[in-house]
């Protein structure tokens, strides 16, 4: 509490971090009613609601790298509160549409909506951070865990009246959120800076010092950012265990009761908000993330491991293995966190942040994308041997995009000692 009166960034940070809370208690009540809603009250069958989803999450791919190019030329503020207004259209339009046809392209913009307004919020937050990003995403996750688990509970109350006007309620109530951040982001004060992070005033200027900008490299052809965010999309998998895997694995391969399942979701929030912090102070700075990412892996492999030991057990034993699988899931969420978004900062050109941290943020909506067909058709197809093979995999992918950082970190820092060395003598000269 006393690090949320406090945030890194002071005043603008705080009032970020609570339209980020409230964005996210209406984002957990409608994932909560969503799946029914389109059941239920829009009569669509298991197909087109599989349709429905994945069009939509393909379609979030592109909002980040979307929106790190248009946060290069335009305030991060007035983009987001862009795109919280787009998020509060279409809801609205789900008020009036219920025809599959209709209900895709609405759908599709509010999954590239929601997933621009994520990647801005992160810029956003890296401007007004610095250096301390990492503490400032730990108190993020923490007030977003908190708000998506209030707003899943205030869900409940509407699932269990079951009516077309109660749903109706939940997807208003959603919308006012939207607003509610929308106002909140605009009290905020725009960092100063061109572009995202900007960049100290000499790294936004061209070498000559007249004030123009220098060129601004393409992430699409930095060979070793693109290598990173490639990698960081199958180690953003501990997603896809917790909530396709694990449930699934429990239901048709153990004996645990199935009322484990939300168990494991509880303890998940809890364990992310009280733990986040701890785990960010530990994987701070540029080689505690390289470092994370080794041990992501390794506790990835932990947790796999105890989804076979859980596999044909009787109920206790299954419970008990299931649960602590959970939890170093959880573990790996943490760890993921802090190191992916840290990398992402770090790994990039200082002046051309925001395009790059654009295309960071698409590993985890590809990941979204594909992550529960390779669980459900690769590795639990496998059974038991599938989830040791994931686990290895895993290990000799986080123990490759830590070598791969660590080097980039030694070529960015290389590159910057060569460009201090003229500026010096220049000085030196003057």
């Amino acid at each position: 509490m006393a690090q949320l009166r406090r945030p890194p960034g002071g005043r603008d940070a705080r009032i970020m971090l609570l339209a980020q809370c409230v964005d996210r208690t209406g984002t957990g009540l409608w994932a909560a009613a969503s799946v029914l809603y389109f059941t239920y009250v829009c009569g669509m069958d298991a197909r087109q609601l599989g349709l429905l989803l994945g069009v939509g999450a393909v379609t979030g791919i592109a909002g980040s790298p979307l929106a790190g190019r248009a946060a290069e030329r335009v305030p991060v503020r007035w983009l987001l509160i862009g795109c919280h207004l787009l998020r509060l259209g279409a809801m609205g339009l789900l008020l009036v549409v219920d025809d599959f046809a209709a209900l895709l392209p609405v759908v599709a913009l509010i999954c590239l909506a929601e997933r621009a307004a994520k990647t801005l919020e992160m810029l956003f937050a890296t401007r007004v951070a610095g250096e301390r990003r990492a503490t400032y995403q730990a108190l993020f996750r923490s007030v977003a865990n908190a708000g998506y688990a209030f707003g899943a509970g205030i869900a409940a109350i509407g699932l269990a009246a079951g009516t077309t006007a109660a749903y109706r309620v939940l997807i208003a109530a959603n919308g006012l959120s939207y607003v509610l951040a929308a106002v909140l982001v605009w009290r905020t004060r725009e960092p100063a800076g061109r572009g995202l992070v900007a960049a100290e005033a000499g790294e936004a200027t061209g070498a000559g010092g007249g004030g123009e900008p220098s060129a601004v490299p393409s992430p699409w052809r930095d060979r070793g950012y693109l290598l990173f965010v490639l990698l960081d999309v199958p180690l953003n998998l501990d997603d896809s265990i917790l909530n396709v895997g694990l449930p699934l694995w429990l239901v048709h391969h153990t004996g645990a009761p199935h009322a484990v399942v939300p168990v494991v979701l509880v303890l998940n929030t809890v364990l992310v908000v009280l733990l986040q912090l701890r785990v960010s102070a530990w994987a701070e700075g540029p080689r505690g993330a390289a470092s994370a990412v080794r041990w992501y892996g390794v506790t990835v492999l932990a947790s796999c491991l105890l989804l076979v030991l859980a596999t044909g057990a009787g109920p206790w034993v299954a419970s008990v293995a299931l649960l602590a699988a959970a939890m170093l899931v959880t573990l790996a969420e943490l760890l993921r966190s802090v190191s992916s978004w840290e990398l992402a900062v770090v790994l990039a050109p200082p002046g051309a942040r925001a395009s790059y941290l654009g295309v960071a943020g698409m590993s985890q909506s590809v990941q979204k994308s594909a992550g529960p067909l390779l669980l459900t058709g690769v590795v639990m197809a496998a059974g038991p041997v599938g989830w040791l093979g994931l686990g290895a995999a895993t290990v000799g992918l986080g123990a490759l995009q830590r070598r791969a950082s660590l080097r980039r970190l030694a070529e960015l820092g290389r590159a910057g000692a060569g460009q201090a060395r003229p500026q010096a003598a220049g000085k030196a000269a003057g």
